[in-house]
């Protein structure tokens, strides 16, 4: 299925901004108007295609906000994005209907849901309205609990079964086939052992006929096999993580670092296409 959100020659580079204090990464350091608004310029700059904006940490045993904090959160920033003269797409990283229909009137144009639609279906009517593309999430529980679901008896066939399902009703929603987007979810209810097994299944996930956004960004998957406990010392292990993905057929990268924008374009000449790129 082509899809008409993504760029179909090259990977797709989602920049991660998080406007939270608590965040697993970088929670803190992004949470005011001024540091919002420069990080998201040097990922512009950079050449991220989409900037996804969001106020509600979903850090393993993370709690939810209010929903006005959360709308205090993202709103104002997504307000501001678009005042500087920002024309890249924004997508708003949220579970809540109100909230993405906040969003999407503030100047976001792409919805991220890591329920995949279950916590408050109506935001698949919302993304139809709005004729946004929308991320449908693989997840089990919730931030608060995920960890404690992890028994499956093939984790492949469980997340595809789950995605089909939510790309299903989402389609039964109005939100058109090309605007459907979808992601296991990398560590949201995995083990390390799951989290490798759908890396290298992803051209199975594929087959569903969606494009496909992974997030393994800083994952404790990749500090685990580094041996690293810090997130942010993760950069050229999500890196491999990255290439990795690209290999096995993802559309779309869900990054906090920079320097992924140079390792997506140096993998998409190893494995998108088979012509040397144009000389400068």
């Amino acid at each position: 299925m082509a899809s008409s959100v993504i760029c179909n020659d090259r990977t797709t580079v989602m920049g991660i901004l998080n406007i939270t204090p608590d965040s697993f990464s970088d929670g803190g350091q992004f949470n005011t108007l001024e540091t919002a608004i420069e990080q998201a310029h040097a990922l512009v700059s950079s050449g991220v295609d989409i900037l996804d904006v969001g106020g509600q940490s979903t850090r393993p045993g993370s709690l939810q906000i209010s929903l006005e904090e959360e709308l205090d959160r993202v709103v104002p920033v997504i307000q501001a994005l678009r005042a500087t003269g920002l024309t890249v797409p924004i997508s708003v990283d949220t579970t809540r209907a109100a909230v993405a229909q906040a969003a999407l009137n503030a100047g976001a144009t792409w919805l991220n849901d890591i329920s995949g639609g279950t916590y408050e279906p109506e935001i698949l009517t919302i993304a139809a309205h709005y004729q946004a593309p929308i991320i449908l999430m693989h997840i089990r529980g919730t931030p608060a609990t995920m960890q404690t679901l992890t028994d499956y008896q093939d984790v492949v066939a469980e997340v595809k079964a789950f995605l089909k399902t939510q790309a299903q009703r989402a389609e039964a929603a109005g939100v058109a086939p090309e605007h459907i987007i979808l992601d296991p979810g990398i560590g949201f209810a995995k083990t390390f052992d799951h989290n490798l097994q759908l890396l290298h299944h992803l051209a199975d996930l594929k087959t569903l006929g969606y494009p496909l956004l992974v997030g393994p960004s800083r994952k404790s998957f990749i500090g685990q096999i580094l041996n690293e406990p810090i997130p942010a010392q993760r950069v050229w292990g999500t890196a491999a993580a990255c290439c990795k993905a690209i290999a096995e057929g993802a559309d779309i990268l869900r990054i906090h670092d920079r320097e992924m924008v140079q390792v997506c374009r140096v993998a998409d000449a190893l494995w998108r296409s088979h012509e040397s790129p144009e000389s400068p």
